[in-house]
C-alpha cells in the first residue's frame, strides 16, 4: 500500500527509504562470502543464493551437518536464511522458500528421490514465475505443482491426462519467452528436465603489491624509498586493469609480529604514484619501526573505472599542487577524512533541509537542486533558538523580541512568508511557519519565524524562534 495509506493505520509506523542498489551489492558480497561452501555460487535476486556443493558435502561431514554449518553461520552475523539442498537450482529454491510452510518434511532432496511426487502439494509460486502469470494459473484452477504437472491423487499418474493438459497450457503460454513467464518451462527446470543458465559470481582480487625485505627497516628515509617503489608497482598493476585507486591500505609487518595499518581515501581515482606517495608521508610520522619493519604491503580496497589520459598537459598543475583532487587529498589527510566536505542544494523549501554536506568531488544528484525562494540570510543558526516576541495581535507583525536576554525594537519588518510542513515526512499536526525579515533600532537584521497560528487547532499559543542573521 502507500506509505500515506499505511500511516493512516499505524501513526507510529517507522518508515526507512528502500535502498535496492546496496541491498544488491550486499548480496554480491554474500555470493562471494557463501563460496565457503561450493566452488562456485550464483545470486538470486532480491534474497536469494545458490551454492553449487557436487562432491563436497562430505567435507562438513554429511549433508544435514552442511545445512546446519550453513545456518549457524548466517545467524553469527545476524541474518536469518532458510537453507535447502536439492539436485536442481529449481527444486532448492521450492524447498527452501515454501517447504516449511506445506509439510515438506526436511531440507534434503535426494537425487534418487522423484522431485515431483515430493513437492506436488507446494503452490505454483514456487516456480520463481511472474505475478501476472501466477494470477492466470489461479483462474485456469491450477493452485499445486501436481496440478500443474497432471498428478491425480497422491502419487496416481494419468498419462494422457497429463499430456492434454501440458498441450493446452503450452499453447497459451507458447509466446512467452522469458523462463519466468513460462510455467511450463519452470516446471521443467525444476526436474531437471531442462537445464537452467546461472551465472556465477566472480570475485575480483584486490590489486596488492608488497615487499618482504631481507633486513629489517628501522630508519624513516628508507620506508619512504620501499613506499615510493610501491605505489609505482601498485599504479602499474592498476593501470593493467583500467582502473585508479579510490582507497589504499599500506601494512607494516614488524618483527615483533604488529602490524600497523595506514589508509588513506582519494577524492578521486587516480594513479599518480608521486601524489599517493607524498599522501601517505604524512601518515608514517607516528610509525614506531621497533626492532625493525620486514615488510610493507600495499593494496587498493576500493578502485574504480579510469581511462588512459594524456596527462603532459597537467603535469605542470599536478608538480605545483594546484590540481583540485590534489588539493582536497592534502587537505583531507591533514585535517581527517570527514573535515573536507561540499555543501549541495537538495530540493526542499525547509530552510534546515534545503542543504547537505557531501564528498567535495562526488557529483551533486540530478533530481535534487535549488528552489527558488525569498531574500534568505547567509547565516543559519546550527538549531532555531527561542525568543519571547511582543505583537499587536495575533496575526500581525513584531514589534518587540527578547533574544539571549537583550530586547530589541523592531523598527522595520517584513512578511510573512509561509513554509507549510512536508506532508509526505512529518505528521499531520505538525504546525504552519510563518517567516518575518526584521530590523532592530541598531540596524541588525534577523530571521525570524512564528510556529503555528493561533486557533489552528494544532496546539496552543504558537512559539517565536529566530533562525538567521543577515550580514
Amino acid at each position: 500500500m502507500l506509505l500515506a495509506d499505511a500511516r493512516a493505520l499505524c501513526p507510529d509506523l517507522a518508515a526507512i527509504p528502500g535502498d535496492p542498489a546496496g541491498d544488491l551489492a550486499l548480496l554480491e558480497k554474500l555470493a562471494l562470502w557463501s563460496q565457503r561452501w561450493g566452488p562456485w555460487s550464483a545470486m538470486d535476486p532480491p534474497d536469494g543464493l545458490l551454492v553449487d556443493i557436487t562432491g563436497v558435502a562430505h567435507l562438513f561431514g554429511g549433508e544435514e551437518a552442511l545445512l546446519k554449518d550453513v545456518a549457524g553461520a548466517f545467524a553469527a552475523r545476524g541474518l536469518m536464511a532458510r537453507a535447502a539442498l536439492a539436485p536442481t537450482a529449481g527444486s532448492a529454491w521450492a524447498l527452501s522458500h515454501f517447504g516449511a510452510h506445506y509439510g515438506q518434511p526436511g531440507a534434503i532432496l535426494d537425487a534418487g528421490d522423484d522431485p515431483l511426487r515430493l513437492l506436488c502439494d507446494l503452490p505454483v509460486a514456487a516456480l520463481r514465475l511472474d505475478a501476472d502469470i501466477l494470477t492466470v494459473l489461479r483462474r485456469l484452477g491450477i493452485k499445486r505443482l501436481g496440478a500443474l504437472a497432471g498428478v491425480t491423487g497422491a502419487g496416481e499418474e494419468d498419462a494422457s491426462r497429463e499430456a492434454a493438459a501440458r498441450d493446452a497450457l503450452r499453447r497459451r503460454f507458447r509466446n512467452h519467452r522469458s523462463p519466468t513467464a513460462n510455467p511450463l518451462l519452470r516446471l521443467d527446470q525444476l526436474l531437471g528436465r531442462v537445464p537452467e543458465p546461472l551465472l556465477p559470481v566472480v570475485a575480483r582480487p584486490m590489486p596488492m603489491v608488497q615487499r618482504r625485505l631481507a633486513d629489517p627497516l628501522r630508519h624513516r628515509a628508507l620506508l619512504d624509498r620501499v613506499v615510493a617503489d610501491l605505489a609505482s608497482a601498485m599504479m602499474r598493476a592498476l593501470e593493467a586493469r583500467g582502473e585508479g585507486a579510490r582507497r589504499l591500505e599500506l601494512a607494516l609487518w614488524r618483527v615483533d609480529g604488529e602490524v600497523l595499518m595506514r589508509r588513506i581515501e582519494l577524492a578521486a581515482a587516480t594513479r599518480e604514484a608521486g601524489h599517493i606517495t607524498r599522501l601517505f608521508a604524512g601518515r608514517l610520522d607516528d610509525v614506531e619501526a621497533g626492532f625493525g619493519i620486514e615488510t610493507v604491503q600495499l593494496r587498493a580496497s576500493w578502485s574504480e573505472p579510469l581511462a588512459l589520459s594524456q596527462a603532459d598537459l597537467d603535469a605542470a598543475a599536478e608538480h605545483h599542487g594546484t590540481a583540485l583532487a590534489a588539493c582536497i587529498d592534502r587537505l583531507t589527510v591533514r585535517l581527517g577524512p570527514k573535515a573536507v566536505t561540499r555543501l549541495v542544494a537538495r530540493a526542499s523549501h525547509l530552510p534546515e533541509r534545503a542543504q547537505a554536506w557531501q564528498p567535495p568531488l562526488d557529483p551533486a544528484p540530478p533530481s535534487q537542486g535549488a528552489l527558488a525562494f525569498h531574500a534568505r540570510p547567509l547565516k543559519l543558526l546550527e538549531r532555531p533558538e527561542p525568543i519571547a516576541v511582543l505583537y499587536a495581535s495575533p496575526d500581525g507583525l513584531p514589534q518587540r523580541f527578547r533574544w539571549r536576554g537583550s530586547v530589541r525594537e523592531v523598527v522595520r519588518a517584513a512578511g510573512p512568508e509561509r513554509i507549510a510542513p512536508e506532508w509526505w515526512r512529518e505528521r499531520s499536526t505538525t504546525r504552519l511557519r510563518d517567516y518575518y525579515r526584521i530590523e532592530d533600532a541598531t540596524g541588525a537584521r534577523y530571521w525570524i519565524y512564528r510556529l503555528g497560528i493561533a486557533g489552528d487547532g494544532r496546539g496552543g499559543v504558537p512559539d517565536w524562534f529566530l533562525q538567521g542573521l543577515y550580514a
